[in-house]
Parts: C-alpha cells; structure tokens; sequence
C-alpha cells in the first residue's frame, strides 16, 4: 500500500506486466459501455443542442443530467449596442437549436426588452446579466432568478460566454458548465 501521494497504481517491481495487466483490466471494468442505440440517441440530441458529440458527452459526464437550455450572454451574441443587430452566423446557429431552450442575460446597456427585439423568435427568455464586481452571492442569486422564471435547473443549463467573468457567471450559480462563444459558434 503506498503512501501520500500515492496513486494506488501498479507496481513497479518484478511482475510488472500481470499487475499491468490487471491494473488495465480494472480502469476498464469502472468505465460504462453504452449500447448503440443510447449513443445514436446522444449524438443526435448533441446535434440539436448545437454540440459536437465529444462536448456533449463531457457536459453530460460532468453535470449527470442532460442539456435542457443554453444561456447566452449578449457579449456572445455580439449584442453590444441597442441597435445592433445579431450577425447572421449567429442567427443561423440560433435557428438551428431543436428541442433546447433558450436565454440569454442582457448586459448594460441592453435590457431584456432590447434582446427580445432583436431575437423574439429566437430566444425563449431574455433577462439582467449581473453586474460587474457584484459579489459571488448576487450573481448566483440573479442568474438562479433568471433560470427559475423558465424552471430550468442550473445543473441542466450550459452557458455560452464570450469573457471570463461570464464563466464566473456559470460557476457562481452552479450551471452544467461554460463554453466560450468561439468555440460554440465555429461548429
């Protein structure tokens, strides 16, 4: 038995290769094998999300539950102004989401109102992004607030950001997790 810092491995003294071996044989057994058809059912419900399978499959690892929303930030959507209005990348990716909801957090000087004009059939909910250096409890408390108006758990929603701060953002309230916005929108 080894001690601190020891990672409970194979040994590395003679008969290396059966305790290899075994050591093999044991990570295998811990990791699930899906059948066919739930790994056909992920990939296309990772398609209608708008995620490569690889990224679906660590959100769903990760957070245990399956992705219902995604959030986005109006930095991601390339809202800045009050007039702006969403590039056509963006709209294509958005109009191609399926069976997901959709929210996003307005920063200043939008408000949700500004958002919902620029992307009424696109988006299913529009409200206040925190404020930046609010505390960590006001910015859980204002995106939880935000996802409970729709009744979407946190642990079930993705964010999609463009700036650390937004990743914060995700943490603070516990979402599924956070992808930046280049890396959504260049799939």
């Amino acid at each position: 038995m080894g001690g601190p810092g020891h990672n409970n491995g194979p040994a590395l003294e003679p008969g290396k290769g059966w305790h290899r071996h075994c050591w093999s044989q044991a990570r295998k057994d811990l990791l699930p094998t899906l059948p066919i058809e739930i790994v056909r059912l992920r990939v296309r419900r990772a398609a209608e999300i708008g995620l490569d399978y690889r990224t679906y499959a660590s959100i769903r690892a990760t957070s245990g539950h399956d992705v219902i929303a995604l959030l986005f930030s109006t930095n991601a959507l390339r809202l800045l102004t009050q007039n702006a209005a969403l590039p056509p990348d963006r709209r294509a990716v958005l109009s191609a989401i399926t069976n997901t909801g959709r929210g996003v957090l307005a920063q200043s000087p939008l408000t949700p109102r500004d958002v919902l004009a620029q992307c009424a059939t696109l988006i299913d909910h529009a409200t206040p992004a925190p404020r930046p250096f609010d505390p960590w409890s006001q910015i859980r408390h204002g995106v939880l607030a935000g996802l409970k108006a729709r009744n979407w758990p946190a642990d079930q929603v993705l964010m999609i950001g463009d700036t650390a701060f937004e990743a914060e953002w995700a943490q603070a309230a516990r979402m599924a997790g956070y992808l930046p916005a280049e890396r959504f929108f260049a799939a």
